[in-house]
């Protein structure tokens, strides 16, 4: 299986692991070094066990069932290192039945070592007017 699939395949992996809420499948994926700077929260995360928390902290916002769409993905692997970037439809269901969702930004590095390949950065974003300081979320692609 070449380089280009096996990335392909850890996002599909990634996106049907966030829409379970499973944050162990989540967490399996990323790299104990893992460095994150997701749009929600904190400037930047720092290993897996702040980004864990994050993570669980980010499935109860949403009790509900999730959306995790990608979209666009761009795909650039090489033999040891790879990135690729999306659009993502994120969200879910908050604890009154409303569905909260918005299109973010995402990219993500990978590195691979014997044989596995695991998110070694992340990166997720928002447009925001710089008028007013305000988030874009009502854009779509």
């Amino acid at each position: 299986m070449n380089s280009q699939t096996q990335i392909h395949n850890l996002i599909e992996n990634y996106r049907q692991a966030v829409i379970a809420k499973d944050v162990e499948k989540v967490m399996a994926l990323y790299a104990d070094d893992i460095v994150s700077f997701d749009a929600v929260k904190a400037l930047q995360f720092k290993g897996k066990p702040a980004y864990r928390a994050h993570w669980l902290a980010c499935m109860e916002m949403c009790p509900g069932p999730h959306i995790f769409e990608f979209h666009e993905i761009d795909i650039e692997p090489s033999q040891e290192i790879a990135f690729a970037h999306f659009l993502a439809h994120c969200g879910g269901t908050n604890d009154k039945g409303e569905t909260q969702a918005c299109w973010m930004r995402g990219t993500q590095c990978y590195r691979q070592e014997a044989g596995l390949w695991q998110i070694v950065h992340e990166h997720w974003s928002a447009p925001f007017d710089m008028t007013s300081g305000a988030a874009l979320f009502e854009l779509k692609p």
